[in-house]
Protein backbone atom coordinates (compact mmCIF):
# COMPACT_ATOMS: atom_id res chain seq x y z
CA UNK A 1 0.00 0.00 0.00
CA UNK A 2 1.22 3.64 -0.72
CA UNK A 3 0.86 6.40 1.28
CA UNK A 4 1.13 10.31 0.94
CA UNK A 5 3.06 11.89 3.55
CA UNK A 6 3.98 15.25 4.19
CA UNK A 7 8.01 15.71 5.69
CA UNK A 8 9.03 18.54 7.28
CA UNK A 9 12.62 18.65 7.15
CA UNK A 10 13.41 21.00 9.60
CA UNK A 11 16.14 23.56 10.40
CA UNK A 12 19.78 22.89 11.41
CA UNK A 13 20.70 19.06 10.81
CA UNK A 14 17.11 18.25 10.45
CA UNK A 15 17.55 18.07 6.34
CA UNK A 16 19.96 15.56 6.57
CA UNK A 17 18.68 13.23 9.15
CA UNK A 18 14.92 13.57 7.61
CA UNK A 19 17.07 12.78 4.23
CA UNK A 20 18.89 9.34 6.19
CA UNK A 21 15.47 8.19 7.25
CA UNK A 22 13.57 8.81 3.97
CA UNK A 23 16.78 6.18 2.65
CA UNK A 24 16.30 3.55 5.56
CA UNK A 25 12.52 3.26 4.91
CA UNK A 26 12.78 3.16 0.87
CA UNK A 27 15.15 0.57 1.26
CA UNK A 28 12.89 -1.21 3.73
CA UNK A 29 10.52 -1.57 1.09
CA UNK A 30 7.89 1.32 2.43
CA UNK A 31 5.79 2.50 -0.10
CA UNK A 32 5.32 6.25 0.60
CA UNK A 33 5.00 9.65 -1.43
CA UNK A 34 6.52 12.06 -0.02
CA UNK A 35 5.34 15.90 0.08
CA UNK A 36 7.92 17.88 1.13
CA UNK A 37 7.40 21.56 2.82
CA UNK A 38 8.73 24.03 4.93
CA UNK A 39 7.41 24.10 8.40
CA UNK A 40 8.39 27.84 8.86
CA UNK A 41 7.33 30.78 6.96
CA UNK A 42 9.08 32.94 4.37
CA UNK A 43 7.64 35.90 6.16
CA UNK A 44 7.80 35.03 9.88
CA UNK A 45 6.50 38.59 10.56
CA UNK A 46 2.64 37.31 9.33
CA UNK A 47 0.56 37.72 12.58
CA UNK A 48 3.42 37.32 14.55
CA UNK A 49 3.58 33.82 13.80
CA UNK A 50 6.70 31.52 11.77
CA UNK A 51 4.49 28.66 11.16
CA UNK A 52 4.19 27.64 7.51
CA UNK A 53 0.24 27.48 6.55
CA UNK A 54 0.84 25.60 3.78
CA UNK A 55 2.65 22.70 6.34
CA UNK A 56 -0.59 22.88 8.21
CA UNK A 57 -2.77 22.29 5.09
CA UNK A 58 -0.59 19.82 3.87
CA UNK A 59 -0.84 17.53 6.98
CA UNK A 60 -4.72 18.24 7.32
CA UNK A 61 -5.01 16.81 3.93
CA UNK A 62 -2.17 13.95 4.63
CA UNK A 63 -3.54 13.42 7.73
CA UNK A 64 0.32 11.90 8.57
CA UNK A 65 3.65 13.92 9.06
CA UNK A 66 7.16 13.09 9.67
CA UNK A 67 9.51 16.29 11.32
CA UNK A 68 13.03 17.30 11.83
CA UNK A 69 13.76 19.38 14.95
CA UNK A 70 12.82 23.21 14.17
CA UNK A 71 14.53 25.96 16.91
CA UNK A 72 12.72 28.04 19.00
CA UNK A 73 13.80 31.78 19.93
CA UNK A 74 14.75 31.92 24.13
CA UNK A 75 12.72 34.87 25.48
CA UNK A 76 11.85 36.89 22.19
CA UNK A 77 11.35 36.19 18.59
CA UNK A 78 8.06 34.31 17.17
CA UNK A 79 6.36 32.00 18.86
CA UNK A 80 7.28 28.16 18.64
CA UNK A 81 6.21 26.78 15.23
CA UNK A 82 6.73 23.06 17.00
CA UNK A 83 3.58 24.33 19.37
CA UNK A 84 2.04 26.64 15.98
CA UNK A 85 1.50 22.86 14.96
CA UNK A 86 0.42 21.14 17.56
CA UNK A 87 -2.43 23.44 17.71
CA UNK A 88 -3.75 24.68 14.88
CA UNK A 89 -3.89 20.66 14.20
CA UNK A 90 -5.29 19.64 17.55
CA UNK A 91 -2.47 17.17 18.02
CA UNK A 92 -3.75 16.75 21.89
CA UNK A 93 -1.65 13.45 23.21
CA UNK A 94 1.67 13.27 23.25
CA UNK A 95 3.27 10.01 23.14
CA UNK A 96 6.68 9.66 24.09
CA UNK A 97 7.98 5.94 24.98
CA UNK A 98 11.47 5.35 26.41
CA UNK A 99 13.47 2.30 26.09
CA UNK A 100 17.15 1.36 26.46
CA UNK A 101 19.31 1.15 23.02
CA UNK A 102 21.80 -1.63 23.42
CA UNK A 103 25.73 0.01 23.50
CA UNK A 104 24.44 3.18 24.78
CA UNK A 105 25.68 4.40 28.38
CA UNK A 106 22.92 4.88 30.77
CA UNK A 107 22.45 4.72 34.49
CA UNK A 108 20.43 2.04 34.18
CA UNK A 109 18.72 -0.67 32.06
CA UNK A 110 15.80 -2.34 31.33
CA UNK A 111 14.02 1.06 31.29
CA UNK A 112 10.43 0.80 29.40
CA UNK A 113 8.27 3.77 30.01
CA UNK A 114 5.37 4.91 27.99
CA UNK A 115 4.93 9.19 28.52
CA UNK A 116 1.45 9.99 28.19
CA UNK A 117 1.14 13.81 27.31
CA UNK A 118 -1.83 16.62 27.17
CA UNK A 119 -0.24 18.75 24.33
CA UNK A 120 -2.71 21.72 24.39
CA UNK A 121 -3.62 23.32 27.09
CA UNK A 122 -1.78 24.56 30.94
CA UNK A 123 0.97 26.82 30.96
CA UNK A 124 2.77 25.23 28.10
CA UNK A 125 0.61 26.72 25.66
CA UNK A 126 2.52 30.24 26.03
CA UNK A 127 -0.69 32.44 26.80
CA UNK A 128 1.12 35.57 28.52
CA UNK A 129 0.74 39.13 28.82
CA UNK A 130 2.20 41.81 30.50
CA UNK A 131 0.15 43.56 33.03
CA UNK A 132 2.24 47.18 33.56
CA UNK A 133 6.07 47.22 32.97
CA UNK A 134 7.73 44.72 35.12
CA UNK A 135 4.80 42.38 35.82
CA UNK A 136 3.80 39.66 33.64
CA UNK A 137 0.95 37.17 33.88
CA UNK A 138 0.81 33.39 32.47
CA UNK A 139 -2.30 31.44 32.19
CA UNK A 140 -2.85 28.13 33.50
CA UNK A 141 -5.52 26.87 31.67
CA UNK A 142 -6.88 23.25 32.91
CA UNK A 143 -10.19 21.83 30.84
CA UNK A 144 -12.38 18.74 31.95
CA UNK A 145 -12.09 17.83 28.72
CA UNK A 146 -9.20 18.17 27.06
CA UNK A 147 -7.61 16.45 30.58
CA UNK A 148 -10.67 13.38 29.97
CA UNK A 149 -9.74 13.09 26.25
CA UNK A 150 -5.56 12.74 27.18
CA UNK A 151 -6.53 10.32 29.74
CA UNK A 152 -8.81 8.42 27.66
CA UNK A 153 -5.98 8.50 24.97
CA UNK A 154 -3.86 7.30 27.70
CA UNK A 155 -5.67 4.22 29.17
CA UNK A 156 -6.90 3.08 25.41
CA UNK A 157 -2.98 2.75 24.86
CA UNK A 158 -2.85 0.78 27.58
CA UNK A 159 -5.43 -1.92 27.27
CA UNK A 160 -4.30 -2.09 23.80
CA UNK A 161 -0.45 -2.38 24.27
CA UNK A 162 -0.71 -4.34 27.36
CA UNK A 163 0.53 -1.85 29.88
CA UNK A 164 -0.50 -2.87 33.42
CA UNK A 165 0.04 0.56 35.30
CA UNK A 166 -0.79 4.37 35.35
CA UNK A 167 0.71 7.24 36.93
CA UNK A 168 -1.41 10.35 36.81
CA UNK A 169 1.31 12.99 37.63
CA UNK A 170 -0.23 16.98 39.47
CA UNK A 171 0.23 19.61 41.32
CA UNK A 172 -2.71 19.61 43.23
CA UNK A 173 -1.84 20.02 46.37
CA UNK A 174 -0.91 23.57 45.49
CA UNK A 175 -3.02 24.37 42.52
CA UNK A 176 -6.17 22.07 43.99
CA UNK A 177 -8.49 23.42 41.12
CA UNK A 178 -6.66 23.12 37.71
CA UNK A 179 -4.51 20.45 38.74
CA UNK A 180 -7.19 19.07 40.80
CA UNK A 181 -9.93 19.31 37.89
CA UNK A 182 -7.11 17.31 35.89
CA UNK A 183 -7.11 14.67 38.72
CA UNK A 184 -10.96 14.23 39.14
CA UNK A 185 -10.99 13.96 35.24
CA UNK A 186 -8.38 11.46 34.93
CA UNK A 187 -10.02 9.47 38.03
CA UNK A 188 -13.73 9.38 35.68
CA UNK A 189 -11.63 7.33 33.42
CA UNK A 190 -9.26 5.29 35.14
CA UNK A 191 -12.83 3.60 36.68
CA UNK A 192 -13.72 2.18 33.37
CA UNK A 193 -10.32 0.63 32.81
CA UNK A 194 -10.24 -1.37 36.08
CA UNK A 195 -7.51 -4.16 34.67
CA UNK A 196 -4.98 -1.31 34.79
CA UNK A 197 -3.32 -0.09 38.32
CA UNK A 198 -4.46 3.47 38.72
CA UNK A 199 -1.51 5.75 41.08
CA UNK A 200 -0.78 9.34 41.42
CA UNK A 201 2.14 11.02 41.99
CA UNK A 202 2.92 14.53 43.09
CA UNK A 203 5.19 16.16 40.57
CA UNK A 204 8.12 16.80 41.99
CA UNK A 205 8.50 13.52 43.94
CA UNK A 206 7.59 11.83 40.83
CA UNK A 207 11.12 13.92 39.65
CA UNK A 208 12.78 12.36 42.56
CA UNK A 209 11.48 8.61 42.04
CA UNK A 210 12.12 8.34 38.51
CA UNK A 211 15.43 9.32 38.79
CA UNK A 212 16.35 7.16 41.96
CA UNK A 213 14.21 3.95 40.31
CA UNK A 214 12.80 3.94 36.84
CA UNK A 215 11.65 0.79 36.39
CA UNK A 216 8.93 1.19 39.23
CA UNK A 217 6.86 3.09 36.43
CA UNK A 218 5.27 1.58 33.77
CA UNK A 219 3.31 4.58 31.93
CA UNK A 220 2.63 8.36 33.06
CA UNK A 221 0.11 10.11 32.29
CA UNK A 222 0.79 14.06 32.62
CA UNK A 223 -1.07 18.19 31.84
CA UNK A 224 1.20 19.66 28.80
CA UNK A 225 3.86 21.39 31.33
CA UNK A 226 4.85 18.54 33.81
CA UNK A 227 5.05 16.36 30.93
CA UNK A 228 7.53 18.79 28.81
CA UNK A 229 9.70 18.30 31.38
CA UNK A 230 9.85 15.06 32.61
CA UNK A 231 9.81 13.60 28.80
CA UNK A 232 13.10 14.95 28.70
CA UNK A 233 13.82 13.42 32.42
CA UNK A 234 12.73 10.36 31.38
CA UNK A 235 15.27 10.48 28.40
CA UNK A 236 18.13 10.94 30.10
CA UNK A 237 17.82 7.61 31.65
CA UNK A 238 18.42 6.01 28.10
CA UNK A 239 20.96 8.23 26.67
CA UNK A 240 19.09 11.90 26.06
CA UNK A 241 16.78 13.07 23.36
CA UNK A 242 18.92 11.96 20.45
CA UNK A 243 17.68 8.23 21.16
CA UNK A 244 13.83 8.19 22.00
CA UNK A 245 10.98 8.86 19.58
CA UNK A 246 8.15 10.85 19.98
CA UNK A 247 4.11 11.26 18.33
CA UNK A 248 1.76 14.02 18.61
CA UNK A 249 -1.61 12.32 17.76
CA UNK A 250 -5.10 13.67 17.04
CA UNK A 251 -8.49 12.21 16.42
CA UNK A 252 -7.70 13.51 12.22
CA UNK A 253 -3.95 13.46 11.81
CA UNK A 254 -1.32 12.44 13.51
CA UNK A 255 2.88 14.08 12.89
CA UNK A 256 6.10 11.76 13.93
CA UNK A 257 8.95 14.36 15.28
CA UNK A 258 12.40 14.31 16.29
CA UNK A 259 12.49 16.18 19.78
CA UNK A 260 15.89 17.15 20.40
CA UNK A 261 17.69 20.27 19.24
CA UNK A 262 18.63 22.07 15.75
CA UNK A 263 22.82 21.27 16.29
CA UNK A 264 23.63 24.05 14.61
CA UNK A 265 27.39 23.32 15.19
CA UNK A 266 27.15 20.48 13.28
CA UNK A 267 24.58 21.08 10.73
CA UNK A 268 25.71 20.41 7.05
CA UNK A 269 28.80 18.32 8.26
CA UNK A 270 27.50 14.74 8.20
CA UNK A 271 27.74 13.81 12.03
CA UNK A 272 24.14 14.27 12.98
CA UNK A 273 22.26 10.82 14.46
CA UNK A 274 19.54 10.17 12.33
CA UNK A 275 17.94 7.50 15.49
CA UNK A 276 15.62 10.06 16.89
CA UNK A 277 13.64 10.56 13.62
CA UNK A 278 13.74 6.99 12.50
CA UNK A 279 12.35 5.42 15.77
CA UNK A 280 9.76 8.86 15.07
CA UNK A 281 9.46 6.79 12.19
CA UNK A 282 9.03 4.00 13.38
CA UNK A 283 5.98 4.81 15.36
CA UNK A 284 4.56 6.25 12.16
CA UNK A 285 4.82 3.19 10.43
CA UNK A 286 3.31 1.38 13.14
CA UNK A 287 0.30 4.08 12.83
CA UNK A 288 -0.23 3.67 9.22
CA UNK A 289 -0.34 -0.27 9.61
CA UNK A 290 3.18 -1.14 8.40
CA UNK A 291 3.61 -2.86 11.41
CA UNK A 292 6.20 -5.77 9.55
CA UNK A 293 8.46 -2.96 8.00
CA UNK A 294 8.78 -1.43 11.45
CA UNK A 295 9.69 -4.39 13.27
CA UNK A 296 12.20 -5.17 10.35
CA UNK A 297 13.92 -2.00 10.39
CA UNK A 298 13.88 -1.67 14.12
CA UNK A 299 15.79 -5.09 14.66
CA UNK A 300 18.22 -3.67 11.49
CA UNK A 301 18.77 -0.29 14.22
CA UNK A 302 19.37 -2.13 17.42
CA UNK A 303 21.91 -4.47 15.39
CA UNK A 304 23.66 -1.50 14.58
CA UNK A 305 23.64 -0.48 18.06
CA UNK A 306 24.80 -4.16 19.13
CA UNK A 307 27.74 -4.31 17.01
CA UNK A 308 28.79 -0.56 17.80
CA UNK A 309 31.12 -0.16 14.96
CA UNK A 310 29.11 1.99 12.85
CA UNK A 311 27.41 4.39 15.42
CA UNK A 312 27.91 8.43 15.35
CA UNK A 313 29.77 10.50 17.51
CA UNK A 314 27.07 11.63 20.19
CA UNK A 315 26.91 7.78 20.78
CA UNK A 316 30.47 7.36 21.40
CA UNK A 317 30.87 6.10 17.62
CA UNK A 318 32.78 7.48 14.70
CA UNK A 319 30.31 7.08 11.66
CA UNK A 320 28.93 9.66 9.79
CA UNK A 321 25.13 10.01 9.08
CA UNK A 322 25.84 8.62 5.78
CA UNK A 323 27.65 5.09 7.13
CA UNK A 324 25.31 4.81 10.22
CA UNK A 325 22.03 4.78 7.47
CA UNK A 326 24.36 2.13 5.37
CA UNK A 327 25.04 0.20 7.92
CA UNK A 328 21.05 -0.23 9.22
CA UNK A 329 20.04 -0.88 5.27
CA UNK A 330 22.83 -3.66 5.23
CA UNK A 331 21.48 -5.47 8.30
CA UNK A 332 17.79 -5.45 7.13
CA UNK A 333 16.78 -8.96 6.36
CA UNK A 334 18.07 -10.41 2.52
CA UNK A 335 14.51 -10.64 1.71
CA UNK A 336 13.81 -6.83 2.02
CA UNK A 337 13.83 -5.16 -1.53
CA UNK A 338 16.94 -3.00 -2.00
Amino acid sequence: MKHKVTLIPGEGIGPEVASATRRILEAAGVQIEWEEIAGRAGDSSDQGQSVNQAAIESVRHNRVALKGPMATAIAGGAPSVNVALRKALDLYANLRPVKNVPGVKSHFENVDLILVRENTEDLYSGLEHEVVPGVVESLKIITEKASTRIARFGFDYARRHGRKKIHAIHKANIMKLSDGLFLRSVRTVAAQFPEIQYKELIVDNACMQIVMDPLQFDMLLLPNLYGDVMSDLAAGLVGGLGVVPSANIGDDCAMFEAVHGTAPDIAGKGLANPTALLMSALLMLDHLGERAAGEQIEAALMKVYRDGTHTTKDVGGKASTEQFANAVIAALPATVPR
